[in-house]
């Protein structure tokens, strides 16, 4: 690493960088799509407006602010982690995953928290409105997440002689997920295949110091 781009300013970088992102393309399509309109990119990317209460790929398993305060707690420990990973010098590779996954994190968590408080609702006929004079369509931290990458790579039915299942439509990749929930996966795929010894080895370390 040069002496201007540390390890600690390259975290600094990634997470910047992935919330920009992240936001830009959540407020493109808020403020210029209706809910559950889609773009047709090619027959297996779509970009596809919608909105989840809940975590990564719009699953839905615990209350919003159980779920909402859950992601706080886990940004703040994840960044707490990465804090320790770069003073200690952790590989370059290592960090900037960490980073990837805390930034992921706090683009849905800035989701929850305001999106509520500065657009109004989006509904089939209506496209919503950046800070509305007659307020928002929710509380503080009952924000909904803003999803828009579909990528239905096959499409296709069920042979009719499967039990349960014949005869119906099968979609793979059927989840609709956003920028945010893409750095995550990618820093946890990463992390899983490149660094799966030297994280047990690292938070061991940090540990102890």
């Amino acid at each position: 690493m040069s002496k201007f781009l540390t390890k600690g300013r390259l975290a600094w970088l990634v997470i910047i960088a992935v919330l920009v992102v992240d936001q830009a393309i959540k407020f493109a399509v808020k403020l210029n799509m209706y809910w559950h309109e889609h773009i047709r990119i090619t027959d297996w990317f779509y970009i596809y407006f919608t909105e989840n209460n809940g975590m990564a790929f719009g699953l839905e398993v615990v209350g919003k602010v159980f779920l909402t305060s859950f992601r706080i707690v886990a940004v703040a420990v994840i960044g707490w982690f990465l804090y320790k990973f770069v003073k200690h010098g952790m590989k370059t590779g290592f960090i900037v995953c960490v980073s990837l996954i805390l930034a992921g994190a706090l683009g849905n968590i800035v989701d929850s928290m305001f999106y509520g408080l500065i657009f109004n609702e989006s509904t089939y006929s209506q496209v919503a409105t950046f800070l509305p004079a007659g307020g928002g369509y929710a509380p503080f931290f009952y924000g909904r997440v803003v999803d828009m990458f579909y990528f239905p790579i096959i499409e296709t039915t069920w042979p009719t002689w499967m039990p349960l299942v014949g005869g119906d439509e099968f979609v793979f990749f059927s989840p609709i997920f956003n920028f945010a929930d893409a750095a995550i996966s990618c820093g946890i795929i990463a992390l899983l295949l490149f660094y799966s010894k030297y994280l047990s080895e690292s938070y061991h370390s940090v540990r102890k110091s």
